[in-house]
């Protein structure tokens, strides 16, 4: 997939791509630091359909969404053909009680039978995190076991 950059003078750096369905899609990387996600048509990438303001909060969490489906469709592609293995994201909350805490506090392993294959970090992949990776807020963690095992890391995550 290409993506075209360009310099937007006294503003900061546009980055986009065309969606198979014939729409650009893409960020404006401002020099202060705001991010802007945009939508703009196919034929005039400076006639922009949408744009939305990003905190970069907000831009961390939308790069671990993407990302984390990403990660979590290459897995389950990986794993159709074992019966019974399931593939999930959990996004940690801000009211989580393993929010600034150890991924090791949660026992999720032990409790249910999980495994956490990696987090995704503002926009980073932690592949194959400890039991001391602490948990942040907005981290995406990619789950893999049993759909009964998912069920129970999901409410362990949200509960305690």
């Amino acid at each position: 997939m290409n993506v075209d950059e360009t310099n937007l003078p006294g503003l900061g750096l546009r980055k986009d791509f065309m969606t198979a369905s014939g729409r650009r899609i893409g960020v404006v990387e401002r020099r202060e630091g705001q991010t802007e996600l945009i939508v703009s048509t196919w034929d005039d990438p400076d006639t922009c359909q949408a744009s939305i303001p990003l905190t970069s909060d907000e831009a961390a969490t939308l790069g671990n969404l993407l990302g984390g489906t990403h990660l979590a469709m290459k897995l389950a592609e990986e794993h159709k053909d074992v019966p019974g293995i399931v593939t999930r994201q959990f996004s940690i909350a801000a009211d989580s009680p393993f929010q600034n805490q150890p991924m090791g506090k949660a026992c999720i392993r032990t409790r249910c039978g999980v495994s956490i294959v990696a987090i995704m970090r503002e926009g980073e992949v932690l592949p194959s995190p400890g039991p001391d990776v602490v948990l942040h807020a907005g981290d995406l963690l990619v789950a893999v076991g049993t759909q009964q095992g998912l069920d129970s890391a999901a409410d362990i995550l949200r509960n305690g």
